[in-house]
């Protein structure tokens, strides 16, 4: 069993409009990085978004900010978040383990509907996960500009240079 794999069997029977981003899609693009939790780029969709906190919440899964966690599944709450509270990720989390959060990106250089045309399907068992490509993940670490994030850079050009790609 793979870290989150309810999560990605419940998105895929609920046909989740999602690409993993961060850490873990890094991992899945070739790097080894330590990170175990999961961030998300998704269709900012109502409906969308609402299956997300439905299935996350039936998970278990709980919002630190003292907020109606389905207020990120209406547009109008969204945009006040980001604009006002300058929020770029809502996060769920699960227990006191690091592994048992998901953030879910809401502000972002890339948009889902371009991550999704540029993804990469990795299979991890019987699992097809939609990736973000090297490319637009180099995109929003750019932006995120965080130590982690110029190493992760680093390692992405490292990995697009052995692959021979530009």
């Amino acid at each position: 069993m793979i870290i989150y794999e309810e999560i990605f069997n419940e998105f895929q029977t609920q046909k989740v409009k999602y690409v993993i981003v961060g850490g873990l899609a890094v991992n899945l693009l070739g790097s080894l990085r330590s990170t175990a939790d999961l961030d998300l780029l998704v269709e900012l969709s109502n409906k969308n978004l609402a299956k997300i906190v439905a299935i996350l919440k039936k998970r278990g899964y709980r919002v630190k900010q003292p907020v109606d966690p389905m207020g990120i599944a209406d547009k109008k709450i969204r945009e006040d978040w980001i604009k006002n509270k300058h929020m770029k990720a809502f996060n769920f989390y699960k227990g006191e383990r690091f592994w048992d959060e998901v953030d879910i990106i809401i502000d972002s250089p890339v948009t889902y509907a371009a991550a999704r045309k540029n993804a990469i399907l990795v299979s991890v068992g019987h699992l097809k996960l939609p990736v973000i490509s090297i490319d637009d993940l180099i995109k929003m670490k750019r932006r995120a500009n965080r130590d982690v994030d110029r190493l992760d850079i680093k390692q992405l050009l490292d990995i697009k240079k052995m692959r021979g790609q530009r």
